[in-house]
């Protein structure tokens, strides 16, 4: 069942992937149908994320796959259209809906069935394996699908997908509790920022660690305790030792440099856990220490990939609680090329949304 779909609709198609890729904008792009089980989504807006460009040049060693012309895994909308098979008790057309990073999951594997569904085998990344948000109308398999809750505007909720999600799952899975220290590198920063809120709203003490006092204003406004500048800073490693009496409980890796990882492990107090997040080109990042020390303090490294069906829906409550408010640049569509742009050179600040219908 449908209501009124149009033929076409706009994309943002990737031409020439690879190193030299650029992005053209296109108004007459095929509506897709929606095939047994899936539902047609009608983006309103998509969120701009550096994997959508490392996507686009293939150099985390995968790139966009024939057939996928749209990057991005921050989108936000309403169904317009339901596949066969799909129970219009549990969907309607109307009803609000977003796209993330995991197009979909086998929901057998032992990894699904143990709650690790975002490293599931057969998992497609959104944007690299299935058509991306950069495009007007995509579809979706109808379970797994995330909801957007009433409360959460789409300018909002288009980065939780990714972001805001991640963030919270990778704050999960260092196993900080309320009252506890967590330290985030790159606290500024797009992702980072959004870690800060979230550490916050679970109750941990954060410490962000940027550079700039626009950073620092704004870090401390969403709910970090301290901000330690990493470019004016004698010792970034003694601040955060004494902020914290010792060292922190966690440190969250948000940043997609080597430079963020170097040293990073050395924040922790024994027995903390360091979560990489921030992913860096492939072979120019090294995350951890000498063995002796990993040892001798039981420090925990471990990797936190993206957030899964439960991950984004708890994401998704704590903004309708407005308690997560990312700081966000908007642009139109015929923007969206400029705003990549913008975002590859680090000139963004926060998070780039860009509206379809602006």
């Amino acid at each position: 069942m449908s209501n009124k779909v149009p033929e076409v609709g706009k994309a943002a198609v990737c031409v020439n992937r690879g190193l030299n890729y650029h992005i053209e904008c296109k108004e007459d792009y095929p509506v897709p149908k929606p095939g047994r089980g899936e539902l047609l989504l009608r983006l309103n807006v998509t969120g701009l994320c550096m994997s959508d460009v490392h996507f686009m040049k293939g150099d985390w060693g995968v790139g966009m796959q024939p057939g996928v012309d749209c990057a991005g895994h921050e989108g936000a909308g309403v169904v317009v259209a339901l596949g066969d098979g799909v129970d219009s008790e549990k969907w309607k057309i109307g009803d609000r809906a977003g796209l993330k990073p995991l197009y979909d999951t086998c929901g057998e594997c032992d990894l699904c069935r143990g709650g690790k569904e975002t490293h599931c085998d057969k998992a497609p990344f959104t944007g690299a394996f299935a058509q991306g948000s950069y495009c007007q109308y995509v579809l979706s398999p109808a379970r797994y699908t995330s909801r957007i809750p009433e409360g959460v505007p789409d300018e909002i909720a288009g980065p939780i997908m990714c972001s805001g999600a991640t963030t919270y799952a990778a704050l999960k899975a260092s196993g900080a509790r309320a009252g506890q220290w967590v330290v985030i590198p790159g606290g500024g920063g797009g992702v980072g920022h959004m870690a800060v809120q979230y550490a916050a709203a679970m109750g941990m003490r954060v410490i962000a660690i940027d550079t700039g006092d626009n950073k620092k204003q704004m870090c401390k406004a969403l709910g970090a305790e301290a901000f330690v500048d990493f470019a004016t800073s004698e010792n970034v490693r003694d601040e955060i030792i004494k902020i914290t009496g010792g060292g922190a409980h966690a440190v969250i890796v948000t940043g997609g440099t080597g430079k963020a990882y170097e040293g990073a492990h050395a924040l922790l107090r024994k027995a903390g856990t360091m979560v990489c997040v921030g992913l860096p080109t492939r072979g120019t990042a090294f995350a951890g220490g000498d063995p002796f020390d990993l040892c001798f303090s039981n420090i925990k490294i471990v990797g936190s990939l993206v957030g899964g069906m439960d991950d984004v829906d708890e994401a998704l409550r704590f903004a309708a609680r407005g308690l997560i408010k990312p700081k966000i640049t908007t642009y139109s569509f015929k923007e969206l090329p400029d705003a990549v742009k913008l975002l590859t050179e680090s000139k963004i600040a926060g998070r780039a949304v860009v509206y379809f219908d602006k």
